[in-house]
């Protein structure tokens, strides 16, 4: 039997629904319609960062960690994407609700 493979639904904040659907694929498309570009190795290591840690813990990591466990600067996500709350949609994360979007 074959799959029929669905589109990924996203609130409407733009955050997907459900980070089980996310791909190396919708994070490149979602980089480009953001007008991030073409996603590097750094880029994905911290995307790749973000996703353990939510998995792990389900919450939002204070970003200078995930930016040191990479080897990057402290403030690596300031020149890797427009916001925190960007890399943190880019990495097919749910919304983290308003608290914490308040500080990305």
């Amino acid at each position: 039997m074959e799959s029929i493979t669905q589109s990924p639904r996203f609130d409407e904040d733009g955050f997907l629904i459900d980070p089980e659907s996310w791909t190396d694929a919708l994070a490149g498309r979602l980089a480009r319609e953001d007008e991030v570009g073409e996603l590097s190795e750094d880029h994905w290591s911290v995307l790749r960062a973000l996703r353990e840690h939510y998995f792990n813990i389900q919450g939002v990591p204070a970003f200078s960690h995930v930016c040191a466990l990479n080897n990057l600067e402290r403030r690596c996500l300031d020149g890797l994407f427009k916001s925190p709350r960007e890399a943190w949609r880019l990495a097919g994360l749910p919304n983290p609700g308003e608290e914490a979007k308040a500080y990305m």
